[in-house]
């Protein structure tokens, strides 16, 4: 048997279980599995590693930076990013990955526009630095706007939000069960000329996205980027290094 899955926390709303399911039923693989670790306190995140048979897994909020300590080595990326989504376990090492900067890079340019030149990034956890990596990469000039300090939600001014023409929101505020909720941000201020990413994909249209909708902007949201950072992944735990 070998073993897989999702590390994270109140976890219940995410499609990557059915996923891989899905992608070992379609491959034959029979004796593969993909379970939902579900840890509630930061410090059990250890337990993890005492399942028989675990190959690797993949880690979501709130741990993508907590996992680091529990591992033997980074990749090049996830140094760079600071933050792990994918773990592969090769023996008694433990290495750590992100690909959650190639689902999003892969998963952005074909939206990108030429007045996409500056951008907001709503939130400042593990899958922020992953966005803020690849738009780096990208030469796109971005503010981390987040709950306190300078560049904080009440700064956010009409002026800012026409300068900034690509908005990406990085927080999980609007996920399953709570779609009502939205990062507080002020959408009457965007245009037709607004990219609005969210990261989250469950559900299908989050309330940031819906209000971004009727004022016009172009909107995306997470799905592609799962499917794409979980093939990497998949590639990752398959890799014999």
């Amino acid at each position: 048997m070998k073993k897989f899955g999702l590390l994270g926390k109140n976890i219940s709303y995410s499609f990557s279980q059915h996923y891989f399911t899905q992608k070992f039923k379609d491959l034959g693989l029979t004796d593969y599995t993909y379970e939902v670790f579900d840890i509630q306190e930061k410090k059990d995140i250890p337990k993890i590693f005492d399942i028989p048979d675990l190959q690797g897994f993949n880690v979501t909020i709130p741990y993508k930076q907590e996992i680091i300590s529990h591992l033997d080595e980074l990749s090049a990326e996830a140094e760079k990013i600071g933050a792990v989504n994918t773990v592969k376990i090769n023996g008694m090492k433990r290495k750590g990955c992100n690909t959650d900067a190639v689902g999003f890079k892969n998963s952005l340019l074909p939206m990108l526009e030429k007045q996409h030149i500056s951008a907001l990034v709503l939130g400042s956890g593990g899958a922020s630095k992953a966005v803020s990596y690849v738009l780096t990469e990208l030469d796109i000039p971005h503010t981390i706007i987040s709950r306190s300090g300078a560049n904080n939600y009440q700064s956010i001014n009409q002026e800012i939000v026409e300068r900034n023409l690509l908005i990406v929101n990085t927080t999980p505020v609007g996920t399953f069960p709570n779609v009502n909720c939205c990062p507080p941000f002020p959408t009457e201020f965007l245009t037709s000329r607004h990219l609005v990413y969210d990261l989250i994909y469950n559900p299908e249209e989050t309330q940031l996205l819906r209000l971004a909708r009727e004022k016009g902007a172009k909107i995306q949201n997470g799905r592609q980027m799962l499917h794409l950072q979980a093939e990497a992944a998949w590639n990752i735990w398959q890799n014999n290094d």
